[in-house]
Parts: C-alpha cells; sequence; structure tokens
C-alpha cells in the first residue's frame, strides 16, 4: 500500500530563515509527520533572505518556465529545490523577480514591500498548484500555514475541484498569531475578479471599506478549508468565532512539540 500523500504549503520554514513560532512549525511539523510514515512535500517562497548556495537551492528547469498572469501581466515561475537534512526531506521554492529580491535582504519581502502582497499571495498559491500538477502528485492532505497560504483553500476548491491532484485533497487551514502587514492593496478583489472568480465566491473579502484586512483574508481561508487548526496561542477572537461557527473540525492549539494530535486529526478527516 503506498504512503498517503501530505503537502505542506507553509510561509517560512528554518534553518531556510530566522527561527521564530511560524518557521519553526514548518520544519519541525513536515519532519515529524513524515517519521509517522507519511511522504512529504513541502513548498514555500524564494524570499531573498534565503542564500541559495549555503542551503544548496538549484532550479528545476522541467517545473520552471511558464507564466502566470495577475492582473494582465505575465510573471514567469521559477521552481528551485533543496533537501532538507538529516529528514531527506524536499522544500521547494517559488521564485520570481517581480516578488521575491534576488539578493540578500535584511528583511522578508512580505514585511519589506507590503503593497504587493496581494499579488505575492496569488503568485506564491497558483505557483504550487501548478507546480504539483506537473509532479503529477496526488496529496491527500495539503496543510496550510501563514497568512500569505490563505488563498490556498479557494483555488483548490473551485478553479482545481476537478483536477486530478487536487479533486480528493482535504485542505487544512492553519490560524496564527501572526497579522498581515498592511491591508491588502485596494484592487485586490477586481484582480481575483479578473482572475475568473465571483464576486459570490469572494464575498469575505468584500468588505465596506474596500480594502482587505487580516480578518478578512483569514475568514476567505476558512470558507474554503475542510478543517482548521489553531496553531498558536493569541489569535485574533474574531477569527477563533468564525471557525468555530463554521462548524468545520477544529484542531485546539496544542503547545508542544509532540506532533501526534496532528497525524490524528488527518486521520479524522
Amino acid at each position: 500500500m503506498s504512503k498517503q500523500k501530505i503537502l505542506y504549503i507553509s510561509q517560512e520554514i528554518t534553518p531556510y530563515l530566522p527561527k521564530d513560532n511560524l518557521s519553526y512549525l514548518g520544519q519541525h511539523l513536515p519532519q515529524a509527520i513524515q517519521e509517522y510514515g507519511y511522504e512529504v512535500r513541502t513548498f514555500m517562497p524564494k524570499y531573498g533572505l534565503i542564500n541559495e548556495r549555503r542551503n544548496q537551492l538549484h532550479e528545476v528547469i522541467r517545473l520552471s518556465g511558464m507564466n502566470i498572469v495577475i492582473d494582465d501581466t505575465d510573471h514567469p515561475l521559477i521552481i528551485k529545490v533543496a533537501t532538507l537534512q538529516p529528514s531527506r526531506m524536499q522544500v521547494y521554492f517559488i521564485d520570481n523577480d517581480d516578488y521575491f529580491d534576488q539578493h540578500g535582504i535584511d528583511g522578508l519581502e512580505i514585511n519589506i514591500h507590503p503593497s504587493d502582497n496581494d499579488e505575492r499571495s496569488i503568485f506564491f498559491i497558483r505557483g504550487v498548484m501548478e507546480t504539483v500538477k506537473k509532479l503529477r502528485w496526488e496529496p491527500a492532505i495539503i496543510n496550510c500555514l501563514g497568512w500569505i497560504t490563505a488563498l490556498a483553500p479557494l483555488y483548490i476548491k473551485t478553479r482545481f475541484i476537478d483536477d486530478p491532484a487536487f479533486r480528493s485533497s482535504k485542505v487544512i487551514y492553519a490560524l496564527y498569531n501572526e497579522p498581515i502587514p498592511e491591508d491588502f492593496d485596494p484592487r485586490f478583489v477586481e484582480k481575483l475578479l479578473s482572475d475568473g472568480f465571483t464576486e459570490e465566491q469572494i464575498k469575505s473579502l468584500i468588505t465596506p471599506e474596500g480594502r482587505v484586512d487580516n480578518l478578512a483574508i483569514n475568514k476567505i481561508a476558512i470558507d474554503y478549508a475542510d478543517a482548521v487548526v489553531v496553531s498558536s496561542e493569541n489569535v485574533d477572537p474574531r477569527i477563533i468565532d468564525y471557525a468555530v461557527e463554521s462548524g468545520k473540525p477544529l484542531l485546539p492549539f496544542n503547545n508542544g512539540d509532540n506532533f501526534e494530535h496532528y497525524a490524528t486529526f488527518y486521520a479524522s478527516l
């Protein structure tokens, strides 16, 4: 019997980025789940802060090369990969010169250039989806970690719902006490509409003020996720309440390095 496949879409992963609660979970959760016998692959953005030589990243030519159109502009998709030791877990990096700096900088682009975060998030998620399709890899579980992954449930359950790679996937969204640096571009909704979504599909993003804030981006993720995990303390109570009211399976916060509760939660879906 083949191993069950689990895809992690992560905002940050150590040791490629400095250690914090989110990057720690991005590394250690997939590694622990892999030890439980699952087949695991992980994706993250290729931030300029990541040292490619030290971390032995290399471009995967057969996966790179396609263009992703956002707001009527083509953006080339570049895929790089590294192997995380000692677990030998493969980590794929989504790269593009328009959204990620190519030289070392003092912080992450999501914080230094927040005005691009709407398009950066769209590009990242669509890049992951297209790459998984090319890999001919069909994950049973897709676990999304960090607000930059919040559009993944929407895309998977609408645009990619009939694709063989995703039609049987259960999508889990992790709630984290790490809000977006500032509200998304006021044209964010317009850009999603031009990408083929309807107002009904993205109604949680349409706010009276016309800007997409942290609450709205988490709401759209919860709307389309199959289940929700609370992955840190002090998450905005409004987001927790929305997740509870959705009636979807919810894994409460568990403060510890034993990730068995994740494996048990995956098996219950």
